[in-house]
């Protein structure tokens, strides 16, 4: 499986629970899609999250955050790691 860092705007001022409830919302459907969302961090001040997902490819993270409600299209593939 691929690993996928994907970004989203619009989160200004969030809380650490909306970003939990954001979050659960992606869980609860991941595997539908065969997907694996293992963490989100959230910058209140800028409006951004950011989620690091495991997946067949970035169309399945799309796909899932979009049905939970919170769609992106910047969604970027990992291959390398250090």
């Amino acid at each position: 499986m691929a690993k996928f860092m994907d970004v989203h705007e619009g989160f200004t001022d969030a809380t650490q629970e909306q970003l939990a409830a954001a979050h659960e919302a992606d869980l609860a459907i991941e595997a539908e899609e065969g997907v694996h969302f293992e963490r989100s961090w959230l910058d209140p001040r800028s409006g951004k999250v950011f989620c690091l997902a495991n997946g067949p490819d970035k169309e399945a993270v799309m796909r899932v955050h979009e049905r939970a409600g919170h769609p992106t299209a910047e969604v970027y593939e990992l291959e390398a790691e250090v």
